[in-house]
């Protein structure tokens, strides 16, 4: 490692990181002598889930990956932290690939699960977290309740219904951060458009607010535009706006749903006439869906003036250059969803699992990754979320990467990274 602790020179590039015709997340070959195990778990409310543990035999540490609905059961971490030392293991929570209906508030639930399990029947004396994008808001929300007594822990979701977190919740002895953004609903909050005026169109449009209009200062990618301050502040104003409206949307279909549900759950219900009892019934278990237009819009995608701090990204997003098509295309962050995911997940005002409230109480080692030429995950907001940590031993570390890892080279040095913090620790 050269004396400049943000500079690290890179090893010869093992075979696990290299391989072309790999995933964008995947790795293309596990060291020699691998066993790889998978595990089914119910959670403590019934809920589904499983693992993925990687073992070569005799570890007494395991790295642990999830994501609030991506798979990660062959994160391109495994075969470094086998050859580290460290069994690794993916857990794939209740929403695996679909987070239509995801509640982070439930998703510690599987995450106690799987942890549990590592900690009691597997024997491993060390649980150390590794969140890679998702994955580490979710790893410090659950830190933040893992490390509270069980009567102290949330009692409800954003929604107001009930979540018992007074169970066993292993507290993880460290957490490593890679290509992480703040959490899914600071996330969005950053990228909603507030330039929408009608939720039902997605082609509605305030031209005042749309930074995808040239007289705001938008310019075709790959050049780059340049938002004034006075914009931006409306900008931001409209998206905050914009949110609220769709919180208090969400919150008035499910107080709905609640009004019928307690109408059932009468001690007169079933004296009603059947006709009504069908009825109330209905609507009692009819759900509301949310569909979420034009979420690909960061002033930061486009403006690289902002969010600078030592970043190295070019104009556009993590999901492709183009921001300015992907607004208005088919797929997106959130697209369909049902109101209690919305106010759980993806609402900046509503979403407890963000970094920089969550680390307020993370004292343990901390190891931050940062990809420099990420487009959606900045340096700059991974300094402020370390910088909220009361840990006694909390590194920040920058790479010339984009959101995925690549170029491969690159990936090559965080891995290494990740490998040179771990072993002196554990």
């Amino acid at each position: 490692m050269a004396d400049d602790p943000n500079v690290f020179v890179a090893p010869e590039i093992p075979s696990y990181a290299a391989a072309p015709g790999v995933g964008i997340i995947d790795f293309p070959s596990l060291p020699e002598g691998t066993s790889i195990e998978t595990i089914s778990f119910s959670a403590t409310d019934g809920a589904g889930s499983r693992g993925v543990l990687y073992t070569r035999g005799g570890e007494k540490g395991v790295v642990c990956i999830s994501h609030p609905r991506g798979d990660m059961s062959r994160h391109y971490s495994i075969p470094m932290i086998l050859e580290s030392g460290f069994a690794a293991y993916a857990h794939q929570c209740r929403g695996l690939n679909n987070d239509v209906d995801c509640i982070h508030e439930k998703l510690l639930l599987d995450l106690a699960g799987g942890l549990s399990y590592l900690k009691h029947e597997r024997g491993y004396e060390k649980l150390i977290l590794l969140g890679n994008s998702g994955g580490g808001s979710l790893f410090c929300f659950y830190q933040q309740q893992a490390g509270l007594a069980p009567a102290d822990r949330l009692k409800d979701t954003p929604a107001g219904d009930p979540v018992d977190l007074m169970i066993e919740m292993p507290k993880a002895d460290a957490i490593i951060l890679l290509g992480t953004h703040p959490g899914e609903g600071l996330f969005m909050l950053d990228g909603i458009d507030p330039s929408v005026v009608d939720e039902a169109d997605p082609l509605s449009v305030d031209p005042a607010l749309d930074m995808y209009n040239p007289a705001n200062g938008f310019r075709l990618p790959p050049e780059p535009s340049t938002y004034s301050q006075e914009f931006l502040e409306r900008y931001r104003a409209g998206q905050r706006a914009r949110v609220a409206r769709l919180d208090a949307r969400a919150k008035g279909w499910i107080a709905e749903q609640q009004r019928y549900q307690a109408m059932i759950d009468a001690s007169d219900f079933g004296q009603l006439p059947v006709e009504e009892q069908i009825y109330l019934t209905r609507k009692a278990v009819t759900g509301h869906y949310m569909i979420i237009y034009r979420t690909e819009a960061n002033p930061a995608y486009c403006d690289l003036s902002l969010k600078a701090w030592q970043s190295t990204r070019k104009v556009g997003s993590i999901i492709g250059p183009r921001p300015d098509k992907l607004n208005y295309s088919d797929g997106g962050f959130a697209r369909y969803i049902t109101p209690r995911a919305w106010l759980s997940s993806w609402s900046g005002l509503s979403s407890r699992a963000s970094i920089v409230e969550t680390m307020r109480s993370i004292d343990v080692p901390v190891l931050y990754v940062s990809y420099t030429g990420d487009g959606g995950c900045f340096p700059v907001d991974n300094r402020a979320e370390l910088d909220a940590s009361p840990s006694t031993d909390k590194t920040l570390h920058f790479i010339d990467a984009e959101h995925y890892g690549r170029p491969l080279p690159e990936r090559a040095k965080a891995l290494a990274l990740i490998s040179d913090w771990l072993k002196p620790r554990f």
